[in-house]
């Protein structure tokens, strides 16, 4: 993280594919004080309680050889959703002002996952990325790694 980029009123969205985490800064470039302002979660079942069918199967278009077709992965397409619904959220809080510069931090998964669903006035507002995964770090940690050393 650059040094200028976490400053007061620096809104952070710490996020994976299951949990995501809206903070602000209230303290300053050297000492970051997070508080949390809003906080999402999505239950996420089992793969066996999502889908029901079997994977599917395919014959072969010459000859008499069948494959199988790959089961949807269901858990993929939650966290997808998730991210997609975390973005919206974001693109509210930026049209309202409420939200002048944000911070994105989340695994490199998330990161691809999200930056298709971000508006072009959330990316205009994003100071920085990190790829990292905070967001089951209690708020005290989470300021620990993002000072400056």
């Amino acid at each position: 993280m650059t040094e200028s980029a976490l400053r007061h009123a620096t809104w952070l969205a710490v996020c994976d594919g299951k949990k995501a985490l809206l903070l602000e800064n209230v303290g300053d470039r050297q000492y970051p004080k997070l508080e949390m302002r809003e906080t999402y979660t999505q239950e996420n079942p089992s793969a066996h309680d999502q889908g029901t069918d079997r994977p599917g199967r395919t014959i072969g278009s010459v000859g008499s050889r069948r494959g199988a077709v790959e089961q949807t992965d269901f858990h993929v397409l939650a966290e997808r959703d998730f991210l997609r619904k975390f973005a919206d959220r974001l693109d509210k809080s930026v049209g309202t002002h409420a939200i002048k510069a944000l911070y994105l931090i989340a695994p490199a998964r998330a990161l691809g996952a999200i930056r298709p669903f971000l508006s072009h006035a959330v990316r205009n507002v994003i100071v920085g990325e990190l790829d990292r995964d905070y967001v089951k770090l209690p708020l005290f940690e989470i300021e620990a790694h993002l000072k400056p050393r």
